[in-house]
């Protein structure tokens, strides 16, 4: 298997795409991706608060879904050496937009009170305030981050190793924000609800992963046979720490931004990346991935607000509602893929 290094030359000043060419979908990333949006559905579908011990640990075992996109797209747009901006703007907005209008709609006729004033309805949108659409707006933030530090890097020799200085220091950044962003709103006076929102979108924090998968592109030699059978261990042991520091509220047990779900999270990601996943099943999800994150949740949505699923008990509720929206997504990306134009299937992110 030929390592990352093999695959980005030393030499690489500019890490161009004549350097560092790339299959236009890769089958291991794709898997990986379908591996995450399973793990966003499994979340999704877990009843709701997370009173029980199974289902905080099992949502914590979940979490690590948005790094894995983040980890791997910062990868990809390492082999390459560019960030294609616009492109990637434009294909996270138009389907994104698409949705919103959806969600918005649904949101509208469940709550008659919902304030509609265009001020309210642009920071809806703006920082994917309906359903669980904020993570476009990391993701859209990350992108414009790859994006500057490749652009600030120049093309020049020293460039790889400026890129490799930005990214370092982009995680020691990532690590502080999420570490003290909470205390110093608290001390301002901030409320749960806002903490909640703000960390939730905590841009430094989830940048981490973008240069994680980066700086794993650049340097890391994932074909060690040593590395590849002590990182399964690890991860596991980091994910302990992070179950217990939640379960039990010890520190900063937040679901999002602490210190704790970062080093889950980023072994989670390169263990992942490791294992080369292979599945083709699990490509042709991952390659629909943000169809499926647009439009799983109205199922999900649908499922708790007019079904009793809520009598079947925990385990039952969960399984059930999972198990539906992972088959009428994929019957709905099927149906897509099969019967719209090559243009709307970009416009639905299909």
């Amino acid at each position: 298997m030929m390592t990352v290094v093999e695959r980005i030359p030393a030499n690489a000043g500019s890490l161009s795409v004549a350097q560092a060419p790339t299959r236009s979908r890769d089958g291991v990333i794709d898997a990986m991706r379908g591996v995450a949006i399973l793990m966003v559905i499994g979340i999704h579908s877990l009843p709701q608060p997370l009173d029980a011990i199974w289902a905080k640990s099992l949502d914590a075992a979940l979490r690590p879904c948005v790094p894995v996109f983040l980890f791997t797209s910062g990868y990809l747009t390492t082999l390459s050496g560019r960030v294609p901006l616009a492109k990637r703007l434009k294909a996270a907005l138009i389907p994104y937009a698409i949705a919103f209008v959806a969600a918005y709609a649904y949101m509208a006729l469940h709550n008659p009170a919902m304030d509609h004033r265009l001020g309210t309805t642009l920071a809806r949108f703006t920082l994917g305030y309906v359903f669980v659409y904020y993570y476009v707006f990391v993701y859209v933030c990350c992108t414009f981050g790859l994006w500057l530090v490749f652009a600030v890097s120049g093309t020049e020799q020293p460039a790889r190793k400026r890129i490799a200085a930005l990214l370092i220091l982009s995680i020691g950044c990532g690590l502080l924000a999420g570490s003290y962003i909470d205390p110093a709103m608290s001390r301002l006076g901030a409320s749960d609800a806002l903490l909640d929102e703000v960390r939730m979108r905590d841009i430094p924090f989830w940048f981490s992963f973008a240069a994680l998968g980066a700086l794993t592109a650049m340097f890391a030699d994932l074909s060690d046979h040593n590395m590849r059978r002590a990182l399964p261990g690890a991860t596991l042991a980091a994910y302990m720490f992070y179950a217990a520091v939640r379960i039990l509220g010890l520190g900063d047990a937040a679901t999002y931004d602490s210190t704790a779900f970062f080093l889950y999270a980023a072994l989670f990601c390169v263990a992942l990346l490791a294992v080369q996943p292979s599945s083709p099943l699990l490509g042709w999800f991952g390659s629909g991935s943000y169809f499926i994150y647009l439009w799983h949740i109205f199922i999900v949505m649908l499922l708790r607000d007019h079904t009793t699923l809520h009598q079947l008990g925990g385990i039952a509720s969960f399984a059930v509602c999972g198990g539906l929206a992972i088959l009428l997504s994929a019957a709905a990306l099927l149906a897509v893929r099969q019967f719209a134009s090559a243009r709307l299937c970009r416009w639905l992110g299909a």
